[in-house]
């Protein structure tokens, strides 16, 4: 049973093990993440779906386009994606492929694999749009001439080809 008062859930109560999302989160994906917490107890596996939903936003935000969620993956890989938050989403998709299509893998979305996802969820964001928007708003506190001197650098490294990732 479950009870909703001004469009919010208010019986059973909210999870208090869900982590609260992280403050970075995009607007949409917030809510995804809000809503899965709020009915996590009463629905582990609609729970599950909506934080695979938020973590296939989180992608499409972070390349800024959709596409296949494979596809996402590799783009987000070639942009410096810590490979074990890879092997995770692999797990997420693999896993999220199997619940849709039933085939050689036989898993349950219960309240232990609900509360992984918002895990990852944040740790997605965390890597991926609050640690880089911490390093930029420091290093926009550089003198303007030591940046210049940075981007020289960097450029003759390019034309060098010893600049890997940047």
């Amino acid at each position: 049973m479950a009870v909703w008062v001004g469009g919010r859930l208010r019986f059973p109560v909210d999870n208090p093990d869900v982590p609260e999302p992280n403050e970075d989160l995009p607007g949409d994906i917030r809510r995804d993440y809000v809503e899965a917490g709020e009915i996590v107890s009463a629905s582990p596996r609609a729970a599950a779906a909506l934080l695979r939903l938020a973590i296939e936003k989180l992608c499409a935000h972070l390349l800024e386009r959709e596409a296949k969620i494979n596809t996402m993956i590799g783009d987000l890989v070639a942009r410096g994606l810590n490979p074990m938050i890879q092997r995770a989403l692999d797990i997420v998709r693999v896993v999220g492929n199997e619940a849709i299509h039933p085939g050689s893998i036989d898993l349950r979305d219960d309240q232990a694999t609900a509360m992984q996802l918002f895990g990852l969820v944040n740790l997605i964001a965390e890597q991926m749009i609050t640690q880089p928007k911490h390093v930029m708003a420091l290093y926009g506190t550089l003198p303007p001439d030591k940046v210049a001197g940075i981007e020289q650098r960097d450029a003759k490294a390019k034309q060098g080809g010893r600049l890997l990732n940047r």
